[in-house]
């Protein structure tokens, strides 16, 4: 595979397949698609910029087919029973096989003495079935992955290139307009077809876990199309990141902590809540306490867990604090909720397929019910990884290329000054998703009161 500086390589104008977005669903899309299909990844930033990267916990596995009545109640418990069923089967089923093939791209998971996978616990697991490798899971998979891309000749990954639209005639989809951040040219790239694999929309909002460059383009794009959007309005809130006046991503306390015995407790340093709870009642219990006892934050205690376990299962997140000047071996640490997760999204089915023909979408920007109202902890990168090898089987399987004439016609009706000013443009994508958000919000309020 080659991979260039985007100011130095001009993109050319028809590929077999578009992919936005270079985490672990662009990616390992990419790497299940046809050998012979000319495939294009492009990325807002740098590939390492994408929250698959900064995932700490882990990944789920199904540990035993014994486990798959607890791990489906789990994760629909987890969701309000607002999960898509269907979905969640097929997560879970395909659990092992996921596992396998990141085990053969060479990820390193933790093991125990006898050499099997060791599984951690987190909230709302009623059984330890989280693969992880230290507190860096999201890592040490994406940069497999990356690794792997680079051994394809017809993968092309290209940075700082930002999707501004679809070309579409409402009936099929046939590319993408984009903008390179390096050099300024405005490309209208055709494909067969395009994966929005863009992550989440953490960039909206003020206090959030996810990099700054997301802010959900993808699903505005979508809604500015009348592509299906779903449950705009289901966003995960995570219990614990590390307290900070500073301003920028919130730095993310992994759950693995607190399932592994660490504790929350207020400002009198006593206990206030079953720490193990799924993320949403966790969260409403730290607001709570926050309001009680007027305060900014919480304290998080990981001292309960033995100081070896902690230095050698969470050595990012110790180093971290001690950064900011918290010795977690010797003293709590404040934490706070931030907003972490986007459960809803560009709706997709169980092959990743939008309702736009040539148009699929996979990760965190769909939502193909798997999640429900609130996401049971270290179900997105299986999640990610299962559904986007499912969308490129999906495409190999059924491949028909686009008429080009009719392409032509899509692009020959777009309104090239709406793409003159990228950053107003994305900035009205933020502005539209804050406003289908709080309606959607609104809406429910009135639908409940």
């Amino acid at each position: 595979m080659k991979e260039a500086l985007s100011s130095m390589i001009k993109l050319d104008k028809k590929y077999d397949v578009i992919i936005v977005g270079a985490g672990v669903a662009g990616l390992n899309c990419a790497l299940n698609l046809p050998p012979e299909k000319k495939v294009l990844v492009i990325c807002k930033d740098t590939p390492d910029k994408s929250d698959s990267y900064l995932a700490q916990g882990g990944i789920c596995r199904l540990p035993a087919d014994s486990d798959y009545d607890s791990y489906f109640n789990d994760t629909m418990r987890a969701g309000h029973y607002e999960n898509n069923p269907a979905s969640v089967d097929a997560m879970i089923r395909g659990s092992q096989e996921i596992i396998d093939d990141l085990i053969a791209l060479g990820v390193d998971f933790a093991r125990n003495a006898d050499g099997s996978l060791a599984y951690t616990k987190e909230g709302g697991h009623s059984r330890p079935r989280i693969c992880f490798h230290e507190d860096t899971t999201g890592r040490e998979i994406t940069t497999h992955l990356m690794s792997a891309a680079r051994a394809h000749s017809n993968i092309f990954i290209v940075p700082c290139v930002t999707m501004l639209d679809i070309i579409c005639d409402g009936s099929r989809c046939y590319g993408i307009v984009a903008k390179d951040g390096k050099n300024g040219r405005l490309y209208r790239l055709y494909a067969d077809y395009t994966v929005l694999a863009s992550g989440g929309i953490g960039g909206i909002f003020e206090n959030s876990t996810n990099f700054r460059v997301l802010t959900g383009d993808a699903v505005a794009v979508c809604l500015q199309h009348g592509i299906a959007v779903d449950h705009i309005n289901y966003i995960q809130i995570h219990p614990t990141t590390l307290y900070s006046k500073k301003k920028g991503r919130r730095f993310l306390i992994s759950e693995s902590v607190r399932g592994e015995g660490a504790v929350l407790l207020d400002k009198h340093f006593k206990r206030f809540t079953d720490e193990l709870k799924p993320r949403d009642i966790v969260t409403a219990a730290i607001r709570e306490q926050m309001a009680k006892d007027g305060t900014d934050h919480v304290w998080l205690d990981m001292r309960p867990i033995p100081g070896d376990e902690i230095l050698s299962h969470f050595p990012d997140i110790v180093r971290h604090c001690l950064n900011e000047g918290y010795d977690v071996l010797r003293e709590c640490i404040p934490v706070v909720p931030a907003q972490h997760y986007f459960m809803g999204g560009i709706r997709s089915d169980v092959r990743g397929a939008t309702t736009m023909p040539g148009l699929y979408a996979v990760g965190e920007t769909c939502c193909n019910g798997v999640h429900g109202k609130n996401r049971l902890a270290s179900n997105s990168l299986l999640e990610s990884l299962l559904f986007a090898k499912r969308a490129a089987q999906d495409i190999g399987a059924g491949y028909t290329p686009i008429d080009i004439a009719a392409a032509a016609a899509a692009e020959g009706a777009l309104d090239l000054s709406k793409y003159s000013n990228p950053s107003r443009l994305l900035k009205e994508y933020k502005q539209m998703l804050r406003a289908a958000i709080d309606a959607e919000n609104s809406r429910t309020l009135k639908e409940n009161a």
